[in-house]
């Protein structure tokens, strides 16, 4: 188990440098300089324009950018400087991530609290009108922009009813409007794929007999076939972290919270290049970070996978045992 966690952790680099070099090749190869954008028009001459280009390392080859820039980040953390605002960037990240990674993990937890109870329900009460409510909620969120919803929530429950917040940080009441709006989108992708794979399982022979057996319908449901169907429902929830994380570009800049996602898109706006490699790096890196935990737990939720993770000799060992 801690050989494979080892090689999925040594997966993480070539696929963080891939992302890395594709963003960089397309800040590289995009149209516009961004020194002549810092210079700006009342201040450029030709020598003023050499100095910076030089001082920034853009008139090196793309590679030797590329090379560099990995370097930096690897033995010194350093990211760069923004563009626009002449700061550290790592030092803007580190202030920041903190906000995006809430965001993230609050939404994954209410995508799978409200997500899985409502699939289950639906495929225990099929045909029912519990059924109808919750295939016709899930197409209707599912097709739902995320930034629409969040307009919505701003102009209903903080505008109108006054309950909650519009915009900003401050306690736990700012939250709930963005994580409402960045996770019923893939509420409704879960609910649907715990209702089809617990439909799958609950015909099965093995829950007949347990029924049969006398076990308690409760008892059936969430611990028999549940436990059978959550393989469909990780692969369905790690698909959609990406879209949780992507998500928060949108959610963060529509409510104004300081996170990674709004100054990525401050930094697209601007054309300010070191900002954006940085926060598509750390936006992919957190990806990878979240798959792996994903295949984590198909390993403790299957046995047949948790065995596929053990070694040969401890296979030997117990086959010996065995016989």
């Amino acid at each position: 188990m801690a050989k494979y966690i080892l090689k999925r952790i040594l997966w993480i680099v070539p696929v963080c440098l891939g992302v890395l070099l594709i963003v960089f090749s397309i800040s590289y190869f995009a149209p516009g300089d961004p020194v002549m954008s810092m210079l700006g028009a009342s201040g450029y001459t030709p020598e003023a324009y050499a100095s910076l280009k030089h001082e920034l390392g853009l008139d090196q080859p793309f590679f030797a950018q590329y090379f560099r820039y990995i370097v930096n980040i690897v033995t010194k953390f350093d990211f760069g400087n923004s563009y626009t605002y002449g700061h550290a960037v790592s030092g803007e990240i580190i202030s920041r991530i903190g906000i995006t990674v809430k965001l993230g993990v609050l939404s994954v937890i209410v995508t799978t609290l409200i997500g899985v109870p409502f699939g289950v329900i639906s495929a225990t009460k099929q045909y029912s009108a519990m059924d109808y409510s919750v295939t016709v909620g899930s197409l209707f969120f599912a097709a739902m922009p995320n930034f629409w919803l969040a307009l919505i929530c701003i102009i209903v429950f903080a505008l109108k009813l006054k309950w909650l917040p519009a915009t900003g940080m401050g306690n736990w009441r700012y939250m709930v409007l963005p994580v409402l709006a960045n996770s019923m989108g893939t509420v409704a992708n879960v609910a649907r794929m715990s209702r089809s794979s617990m439909l799958e399982v609950i015909r099965s022979d093995y829950i007949r007999t347990a029924r049969a057996k006398g076990c308690r319908e409760n008892t059936v449901i969430w611990r028999h076939a549940l436990h059978n169907a959550v393989i469909p429902i990780l692969t369905v929830v790690g698909m959609q972290l990406g879209t949780v994380m992507a998500g928060s570009v949108v959610i963060e800049t529509i409510f104004n919270m300081p996170g990674l996602g709004s100054y990525l898109l401050t930094g697209i706006s601007g054309r300010d290049y070191p900002v954006i490699n940085a926060c598509v790096l750390i936006l992919a890196f957190f990806i990878c970070i979240m798959n792996l935990i994903v295949d984590l737990c198909y390993a403790f939720a299957d046995p047949r996978i948790r065995s596929q993770y053990v070694s040969g000799r401890k296979k030997k060992a117990t086959a010996k045992e065995g016989s």
